[in-house]
């Protein structure tokens, strides 16, 4: 039977975060091999109904998520840390701000400049914003092809495949045991690596509209423009989580799916524990709250 409400996640340092109706449970494999949860109570029955519309949501899940997903890296990696290795607050904020500049720097600034330099010779606007998006799907894959080489990426890669093959097992109605959620696939069509590709498929349609631009109105317009995307993009993978989807959103949803074969790894058993005990904890803080 399928579940009224869709469970989601996100791989961290040594574990799994899942995020349920009532708030996110990270679960951690500490190094002495027990396995640590923190809990983080986030109530979306309690949100203003104008941010629950449809567009609208989109936004707020993403902001939402990267508020509880920095919080469970920066658990995560105190957690799996030997004593005296822990992380600071200071230290993750810096690294957030690295990692926003850089995904400014190398998804946003690099392809405009290069398709600035283009477009002067280039009369379609919609020629030229595809070109601008194949050029930001080619520095994805280049990135994801280059991070995915390293061995502890490839281990929170790996926890990725445990979150969604214990997603698919909830989903499925069976016993949430390893061997259970072993069975299932590593790829599934709610994953962040869907809707990162989404956001880069609609926002060649959405810029298009724009009409030609200077290097730097391009860049400004496509930052400011990001919650637009998220909204749209968050729509189409919501249908795309349902059964059976229209053909169109599979289609959509397809280069998303296979792409997934860079960003998961096929989990071993204790990391499947752990996405077990941390969706465990998420539906209790749910059946908690009923």
């Amino acid at each position: 039977m399928q579940p009224k409400f869709n469970y989601g996640g996100q791989a961290v340092i040594e574990g799994v975060m899942m995020r349920g109706r009532r708030g996110a449970a990270t679960a951690v494999r500490r190094p002495d091999g027990s396995i640590s949860v923190n809990t983080i109570p986030l109530d979306i029955s309690k949100r203003p109904r104008l941010l629950s519309l449809p567009f609208i949501r989109g936004t707020v899940a993403l902001i939402e998520s990267l508020t509880v997903g920095m919080q469970a890296l920066m658990y995560s990696a105190n957690e799996a840390s030997e004593e005296g290795e822990q992380l600071k607050p200071g230290e993750m904020a810096l690294s957030l701000v690295a990692a926003i500049g850089l995904f400014i720097l190398l998804f946003i600034a690099l392809p405009n400049l290069i398709v600035g330099w283009l477009q002067r010779s280039i009369a379609s606007v919609v020629l030229v914003n595809l070109l601008e998006g194949l050029l930001r799907m080619g520095i994805f894959l280049i990135y994801l092809a280059a991070i995915s080489r390293l061995k502890d990426i490839q281990r929170v890669f790996a926890y990725h495949g445990a979150e969604h093959k214990t997603i698919a097992a909830w989903e499925a109605g069976v016993e949430l045991t390893v061997e259970n959620a072993r069975r299932y696939a590593c790829a599934h069509p709610r994953c962040g690596t869907n809707f990162l590709l989404l956001v880069m498929l609609v926002s060649i349609l959405v810029y298009s509209l724009l009409g030609r631009q200077t290097v730097l109105m391009r860049i400004v317009t496509r930052i400011a423009l990001l919650p637009v995307l998220a909204g749209i993009s968050y729509e189409v993978l919501k249908l795309a989580g349902r059964p059976n989807p229209p053909a169109i959103i599979r289609w959509l949803s397809a280069p998303g799916m296979a792409l997934q074969s860079l960003t998961t790894r096929e989990p071993d058993d204790s990391m499947i524990e752990v996405a077990i005990v941390s969706l465990k904890a998420a539906i209790e803080m749910d059946n908690a709250a009923v």
